[in-house]
């Protein structure tokens, strides 16, 4: 880094219903860049997906500035960048348009199916910890109550209906896209031009956190991998 060179403010975005805890892994370089986390806002009555977005730029309040966004999370920073353009867009275990979403999920937003899903469930994941269940779905639990703790029914179901009727049809230039060769979210198979990390899942971010640390300033840099 050039010592006249400003340093890269980076915003990170959790996924859908996940706090920045997710990124608390992440560790880039304090003479290049500062990091700042994200946080899910309660979205305003009727609040469009566009809406929303400016209201997030509010907590950006630098020129310099870049996003990284996880998940839905991904979406959201793309609508942000329509809005703000910012030094470098990357989105993780995502998705650029709606093509590239699941079949189910695009059966979902045809059918108005998205509109059912019992969401209520999701305030009751504690009480499982307490049930005669195994060590691997109760340590699955403390993981979900430990990262996923957005769950106001207000902002879940104004998030999976913002995710499953995206409509966005173009990609937007330069975006880089990394994505897991073994996510179930939103499979490989339907994603086009991204770089591929070996055996990432949809939670990546937590359990690749070496690959990204690594790799991360210099996508965020030259827009290119490390060597």
């Amino acid at each position: 880094m050039k010592k006249d060179e400003p340093i890269l403010h980076v915003y990170l975005m959790p996924g859908m219903a996940a706090n920045p805890s997710i990124f608390e892994y992440i560790e880039l370089p304090a003479n290049q860049f500062e990091t700042h986390l994200l946080s899910w806002k309660i979205p305003l009555p009727n609040e469009t997906l566009s809406a929303y977005a400016k209201r997030m730029l509010d907590e950006v309040n630098q020129e310099n500035f870049a996003l990284v966004g996880v998940s839905f999370g991904g979406v959201l920073v793309q609508e942000m960048a329509k809005l703000r353009k910012p030094k470098k867009l990357i989105i993780v275990s995502s998705v650029k348009c709606n093509e590239e979403l699941p079949p189910h999920m695009r059966f979902a937003q045809k059918t108005g199916a998205y509109k059912v899903l019992p969401l209520g469930l999701l305030n009751y994941m504690h009480h499982i910890e307490k049930l005669p269940v195994g060590n691997f779905i109760k340590k699955r639990v403390q993981l979900y109550r430990q990262y996923l703790s957005v769950n106001e029914k207000v902002y879940l179901e104004w998030a999976i209906e913002n995710m499953v009727c995206w409509n966005q049809t173009e990609i937007i230039s330069n975006l880089i896209h990394i994505h897991g060769t073994a996510d179930q979210v939103f499979p490989i198979k339907l994603i086009k031009d991204f770089i591929p990390l070996k055996d990432g899942t949809h939670i990546m971010i937590l359990n690749k956190y070496r690959w990204f640390n690594k790799h991360l300033p210099s996508l965020l840099t030259v827009g290119k991998l490390a060597e």
